[in-house]
């Protein structure tokens, strides 16, 4: 996901299952609690399982944006003490870690980990890369969007991704579509 423009509305929350980043979700509660429950202040954000949590899954999930120079080992997921089977976290040895020579952030199309620390943006204008919406031929400038969910679109294989709306219904389309670019697949959508 590209984001073109914000509207100042972004949150950190702490997704409570892996999830691709550029799907669209809402705000839940979790119970994620690392070092000593540093997370716990922060929302929890899934996708929607039915229509009715389709209606408010208006926040577009990406990685934290990290400043630390690369390249650099990144556990993802992240635990603290995970190596010594230390105070809060059960023993994970042997570990899995990845070396990542650019930030996951500035990546396209990568799984967030559940419990990781990302960023929820609200209305603005985004671009989603082909495989964060569901195809359709009738994707055209002004068309609404809805989001799909768990429970009518196949399955959590693409809950949060966009779909063409096939009525303009107010309660359930989230955006429009500001620019679809057939040669790269590239859909840009403003959030409403």
């Amino acid at each position: 996901m590209e984001i073109n423009k914000t509207n100042g509305v972004i949150t950190g929350v702490i997704p409570t299952a892996d999830v691709p980043e550029g799907r669209l979700g809402l705000f839940s509660a979790h119970t994620w609690s690392y070092d000593f429950g540093s997370r716990t202040d922060l929302p929890g954000w899934h996708v929607p399982a039915t229509a009715a949590e389709a209606k408010f899954a208006r926040f577009a999930i990406t990685f934290a944006v990290d400043n630390t120079p690369f390249p650099q080992v990144k556990p993802y997921p992240s635990y603290g003490w995970a190596l010594r089977g230390g105070f809060d976290q059960a023993t994970q040895t042997p570990t899995s870690v990845t070396l990542y020579l650019t930030d996951p952030a500035k990546q396209k199309q990568k799984t967030i980990p559940s419990g990781q620390p990302s960023l929820a943006f609200g209305k603005g204008v985004y671009t989603f890369y082909t495989g964060d919406y569901i195809a359709s031929a009738s994707w055209a400038v002004g068309a609404g969007v809805v989001v799909a969910n768990t429970a009518d679109d196949g399955g959590a294989t693409h809950a949060g991704k966009l779909k063409v709306s096939t009525t303009f219904d107010a309660d359930t389309v989230v955006g429009l579509v500001r620019e679809y670019n057939s040669t790269t697949g590239d859909l840009t959508v403003e959030l409403l």
